[in-house]
């Protein structure tokens, strides 16, 4: 996907992308495959690739639901190179976003991107997901939460929903449907306080590479004992 071909069809979606937006698309690219050759962010680094796997692909999140509104705030978790939330912030440049990720390099990187894009409302935090959690000053208090993560659904869900306040949406981004993994996570979805809202099938363009976006909507507050202690999680997932 060319960066004109990539306008052209979130224009055709209801997005027409300014100057600057595209300005800070391309300097986004060239900073990921800038810091890629120093650590290990992404294994994609051609520009069609980039553009369309990682840019289009973390923007179907907002052809499906409207981060627009002012006052929003967005927790990113295990973001990586900034997947899904950076490529929201510049489509939607009210949304308040805050990025927790475990390794610091990455917080570096993720630092001087906010910087050379000029971000405001940015938050990095180098924290572990299982102890940012259980911080009052980021518990429940999050409208949406995002994962883009390889970890299984029952897994995320505790490190993600005890984030969400009551009322919010955790969005779980999965390379293909899995209807066991939905179902192997619905006792935690239960016990966490939460409730499967939808399912979305997505399919990239020009690729035709399928997508699958599972919505849970936090409908109590998650028990104080979830998340457990780091490592636990993804040691003994919820079942």
């Amino acid at each position: 996907m060319k960066p004109e071909e990539f306008k052209q069809l979130l224009l055709e979606k209801g997005f027409e992308l300014s100057d600057q937006q595209m300005k800070q698309f391309e300097i986004y690219f060239k900073l990921l495959v800038e810091w890629n050759e120093k650590m290990n962010l992404t294994a994609i680094t051609d520009k069609e690739e980039v553009y369309l796997k990682h840019f289009y692909d973390s923007l179907t999140l907002g052809m499906i639901y409207d981060f627009s509104k002012p006052g929003l705030k967005l927790c990113d978790v295990g973001s990586g190179a900034g997947f899904p939330s950076v490529p929201l912030k510049i489509l939607f440049p009210t949304l308040e976003i805050s990025i927790v990720d475990s390794l610091n390099k990455r917080i570096t990187f993720l630092t001087n991107l906010v910087e050379q894009l000029e971000l405001d409302k940015v938050n990095l935090y180098h924290d572990r997901a299982e102890t940012f959690g259980k911080n009052k000053m980021h518990r429940e208090q999050y409208d949406f939460v995002t994962a883009r993560a390889v970890a299984r659904l029952n897994v995320l869900l505790e490190l993600c929903l005890p984030l969400v306040k009551k009322g919010g949406l955790f969005f779980a981004l999965k390379a293909a449907k899995s209807e066991e993994e939905l179902n192997e996570a619905s006792k935690a979805i239960d016990l966490l306080g939460g409730k499967v809202s939808s399912e979305e099938d997505v399919t990239l363009p020009i690729s035709g590479d399928k997508r699958h976006i599972i919505t849970i909507s936090k409908k109590k507050e998650t028990p104080n004992k979830y998340p457990r202690k780091p490592g636990t999680p993804n040691k003994q997932p919820l079942v």
